[in-house]
């Protein structure tokens, strides 16, 4: 464990950058049926449910006009920095319904049991099934 942690408690949590926090955080929002847990101007979180300390929050990004990233990574484009794996029992149905809700799918996929998917703002992620 990081020294200097906290003994009380050990919050973890990703925050992705978006162009609209509130809009990509109501998609992820759908496709996991995590709570709101925050639902501000710069700020939408998603929290876990059943574990108030791990969450999944959306913010602007600041620092530079937005960029979409690009999958699969081509030279001189916005590279992906991250993505999210989710596991489904149905890979063609979840594959279905997160389109229905905002998503693309991408036109690489590089394996049989995952699913590469671009969230409304570019973002990759991944659907796939265990065995």
């Amino acid at each position: 464990m990081l020294r200097g942690r906290s003994t009380k408690g050990h919050w973890f949590g990703t925050v992705i950058d978006a162009p609209d926090p509130q809009a990509l955080g109501l998609f992820y929002h759908e496709v996991l049926g995590w709570e709101i847990t925050k639902n501000e101007p710069n700020e939408f979180t998603l929290g876990v449910p059943g574990n108030s300390e791990t969450y999944l929050t959306f913010q602007p990004q600041t620092s530079a006009p937005w960029a979409r990233p690009v999958w699969p990574a081509a030279e001189g484009h916005q590279q992906m920095m991250m993505h999210l794996d989710i596991e489904v029992g149905d890979l063609e149905a979840a594959v279905e319904h997160a389109i229905e809700l905002g998503a693309t799918l991408a036109g690489f996929q590089p394996q049989a049991d995952v699913r590469v998917l671009l969230d409304p703002a570019g973002h990759p992620f991944c659907l796939y099934t265990d065995g």
